[in-house]
């Protein structure tokens, strides 16, 4: 048997999304985000950013209801997905399903299963990878998935729940004075994060990003959005965890979505996670370009209650 390599999710695939105004979400992400439709079916489309090798990086879905579907992650090989598989089973992970081929763009090997908040996870290996390019200069379209953040209201216990499991490694945490912490970024390679929860009244998406070529094309999708009177929620700016770019938008079902561009590479060996406080304006915005961070603007990202959640026990 092949041997399971240290860390098993080596990165983020994609994120699906079901909502009931599919048309108006299909042209948004497509007309405006800047994102390309590769397979479609009825009631569902699949949507890739030119500069990525996955075969898509968001699914919609009509629904009756808004909600998330799952969050997808990729593994290097099938022995990987295994291994992965007999572990969270053995420590008593509830499975969706249990390791087998994929019927989705790309096919591919993958297992489903419900984290400690009831969400879908996959985790998949030997997907067929896209013909891409590369992004010009100007070009203000997505280059990728950057990374996925969620809203829990036991955030602690998500947060260990992903490091126990999937072995994602903290890389920094917020917090907010006498308030306490509200967000931790996870790591399941060099990138300072792919993914993060945040302190929220309930489980549900926080917010998707996108990374742009670099700081003009940053911009210009920015200003693009809001020529296009598509509500800001916060930005343009630049946070101090993670170095990166911001601008967060609405998408039409409600979602908050993110262009950045320049996220940190770590170093895995001598990186050591640390505790940025957001009453210091510099670590909320380093420019000081971004509308103030309030009440309004995080409520923005609380997101509708997810009605399609299995809630798991805690574990």
């Amino acid at each position: 048997m092949t041997t399971a390599t240290e860390h098993l999710i080596t990165h983020l695939r994609h994120i699906d999304i079901a909502m009931p105004d599919f048309e108006a979400q299909h042209a948004f992400y497509t007309g405006r985000w800047g994102l390309t439709e590769t397979h479609s079916d009825s009631g569902v489309s699949f949507l890739a950013a030119e500069g990525s090798p996955e075969q898509y990086v968001v699914r919609l879905r009509r629904d009756v209801q808004k909600r998330m579907d799952l969050v997808s992650f990729g593994a290097a090989t099938p022995a990987d997905v295994d291994t992965l598989a007999e572990r969270l089973i053995g420590q008593g992970v509830k499975p969706v399903h249990e390791p087998r081929p994929l019927t989705t763009p790309g096919g591919g090997y993958g297992v489903r299963f419900f984290d400690g908040d009831g969400r879908v996870v996959e985790v998949s290996a030997d997907v067929a990878t896209r013909k891409h390019r590369k992004i010009e200069e100007r070009e203000s379209i997505p280059v990728r998935l950057s990374h996925v953040v969620m809203n829990s209201p036991n955030p602690e216990q998500t947060v260990a729940w992903y490091v126990k499991h999937l072995q994602f490694r903290l890389s920094d945490t917020l917090r907010i004075g006498s308030k306490g912490e509200f967000m931790w970024f996870l790591r399941c390679n060099p990138l300072h994060h792919s993914f993060a929860i945040a302190r929220g009244p309930h489980v549900a998406l926080h917010h998707a990003s996108f990374e742009m070529r670099g700081l003009d094309e940053f911009m210009r999708g920015t200003g693009r959005m809001l020529r296009g009177n598509v509500e800001k929620v916060w930005g343009p700016g630049r946070h101090h965890a993670g170095d990166n770019t911001f601008s967060y938008f609405l998408d039409p079902a409600g979602n908050t979505v993110e262009y950045t561009t320049e996220l940190e590479l770590v170093d895995e060996d001598t990186w050591h996670p640390s505790i940025h406080d957001l009453t210091n304006p510099e670590i909320i915005d380093q420019w000081g370009t971004a509308n103030e961070m309030n009440e309004f603007v995080a409520s923005r990202s609380f997101n509708d209650v997810d009605p399609g959640l299995f809630i798991a026990p805690p574990m």
